[in-house]
């Protein structure tokens, strides 16, 4: 290795990785990490729950310190310390003390950079009072904030760190209102899906106002778009982050596509001897081959160990990012990988997509919970595109089951093939991943020709007869409007009089009604199934009016 002077700015996540794996592979280099805060290798996505109590203690949050990692690596750690600038001609940082206003110079022979992404404020009168949560001190401010009792907190952004924080504070006893310009929470989850993560949080407690902006902050107030004033004696702002490219700017470093710093697949920027990681930088992502803004945790971690590696000379694969991500709220889980149904739209990109609501485990065995889980797949050749899962236990395996399928080039429907654990106590014999097989098949192969929730009023207009093959209970107790009740069991008794067709078909999550749809096939009428049944579109249905009433039942 001809490297020896390695600085690495940042100590966070894709920074630190970098650094520690560089020290196992090469005892003799010098490595110095510069970061800005008072804290090195934290546990930045725990922050929320710091804030909320489930975390006690700031102390936890803290992996290693400036002086663990000397005495276990040897690597120097300046804390409280910037970068304030970069000469790549003659390969020297200058950095300044916060706590003095010194400045000196490092040389080095390899940089990585890895500042990270700072949060949007955007130019709202009062915004200065807004709360942040990136760092283990905006952490301990807000804990402060918390501890004082406010009679009222508004989060602003439904992302991520904005559902993390409105749990935390509504745990906190804390009356809280998240407040979404967007049409939904989560957006990376279609809206049929994301529903129900709303529904949740209005279940707990929390007020919800989406497709609404905040126009200004007062003293104790959020002022909405449409007039309204929403009571916020506490306000955290999580509206998103952007790429920190000051200090790749400062270099002539190149800038991608998404303004974030532009990196080939081993992570070199325009720099040969300047690399970049984490949020701040463009990933390549999985899906479309194109650049990308991905900032997870696991991604900058994995990122920093391929630095390291190729900085000693190692070969290093390229990793594409499926994005995959998952968040708790309150007693469910959402979980997602790959492109949502959106983004594909969005690129023109053909698709086709089938919704399963199944059970964590056999129902039989005490303590099955439900989940929605939608996958998205090619119409031709059935390559896994994306999929989102929302429900309670069980939800973050079926993910990364799927996204392990999709990193190995499996197709849908075979997924179907895939032999995963089971026991009564774990999954069913038919695991919820192995269900998303075979329904991606029979759309495939034609067995099945499904319809999504959207399209069925456009169907009845144009003639088509709805039939709800459920029970007359079931039937009784809620139903898609304007349709018959035949309870598949009778259906062979009671065809002759339904008419001719075609049929729209639907049950309670689809699986009766592609029992009926085949039947009504081999009869030779038209019919169709409606993908996923009753529930989807009741779920699509809330989504597009805002009325969550049934989803609350």
């Amino acid at each position: 290795m001809s490297a020896k002077r390695i600085v690495i700015v940042g100590g966070v996540a894709g920074g630190m990785s970098t650094a520690t794996r560089m020290r196992r592979l090469d005892e003799s280099a010098e490595i110095t990490v510069i970061e800005r805060s008072g804290h090195v290798s934290y546990a930045n996505c725990g922050l929320p729950y710091f804030v909320g109590g489930v975390i006690e203690g700031e102390e936890k949050l803290l992996l290693q310190t400036p002086q663990s990692l000397y005495g276990r690596f040897r690597i120097e750690v300046k804390v409280d310390t910037e970068v304030v600038g970069i000469d790549p001609v003659v390969h020297h940082v200058t950095v300044r003390s916060m706590a003095d206003g010194s400045e000196w110079k490092i040389a080095y022979d390899k940089l990585v950079l890895s500042p990270g992404a700072l949060p949007v404020r955007p130019p709202i009168p009062g915004f200065d009072r807004v709360r942040v949560l990136r760092t283990v001190e905006d952490a301990a401010l807000l804990y402060s904030d918390v501890s004082a009792r406010p009679a009222s907190a508004v989060v602003i952004g439904a992302g991520f760190v904005g559902l993390e924080t409105a749990e935390n504070l509504a745990h906190a006893g804390i009356p809280t209102t998240l407040v979404e310009a967007a049409p939904q929470v989560l957006t990376p989850l279609d809206a049929e899906l994301a529903v129900l993560v709303r529904a949740e949080l209005e279940r707990q407690g929390v007020r919800v106002e989406t497709g609404v902006a905040v126009t200004e902050v007062t003293a104790n107030t959020v002022l909405l778009a449409d007039g309204r004033a929403i009571p916020g004696e506490l306000v955290v702002g999580s509206i998103g982050v952007r790429p920190d490219t000051r200090l790749a700017e400062m270099a002539g470093l190149a800038i991608g596509p998404n303004k974030g710093i532009a990196v080939n697949e081993v992570n070199q920027t325009s720099d040969v001897d300047i690399y970049a990681v984490g949020d701040a930088v463009e990933k390549i992502d999985s899906v479309s081959g194109a650049s990308s803004l991905i900032a997870l945790a696991n991604v900058a971690n994995r990122a920093g160990r391929r630095v390291a590696d190729h900085i000693a000379g190692l070969d290093v694969r390229p990793a594409p990012s499926l994005g995959t991500a998952i968040v708790k709220v309150f007693g469910l889980t959402a979980a997602m990988t790959g492109w949502n149904e959106r983004r594909l739209k969005a690129a023109k990109r053909p698709y086709r997509c089938v919704h399963s609501h199944p059970m964590s485990h056999a129902t039989y065995y005490p303590g099955a919970e439900p989940m929605a889980v939608k996958l998205l797949f090619d119409p031709v050749d059935g390559t896994i595109l994306g999929a989102q899962a929302v429900g309670g236990t069980g939800v973050d395996k079926r993910i990364d089951v799927i996204a392990t399928a999709m990193t190995a080039g499996i197709k849908a429907p075979e997924l179907a093939d895939l032999e995963l654990a089971y026991a009564p106590p774990f999954s069913s014999a038919k695991d919820p991943v192995n269900m998303l097989g075979y329904m991606s098949e029979n759309v495939l192969s034609g067995e099945c020709d499904v319809v999504q929730a959207d399209e069925v009023e456009t169907l009845i207009a144009q003639g088509w007869t709805l039939v709800d093959v459920r029970s007359a209970a079931e039937h009784r107790a809620g139903a898609i409007p304007g349709g018959i009740n035949v309870s598949v069991d009778d259906l062979r008794d009671s065809v002759a009089g339904m008419g001719t067709g075609p049929f729209l078909v639907y049950c309670q999550v689809g699986q009766r009604g592609h029992t009926a749809t085949a039947l009504l096939h081999d009869l030779g009428l038209r019919a169709r199934n409606l993908d996923g049944g009753y529930k989807t579109w009741v779920a699509a249905t809330a989504a597009r009016t805002g009325n969550t009433s049934l989803l609350l039942k």
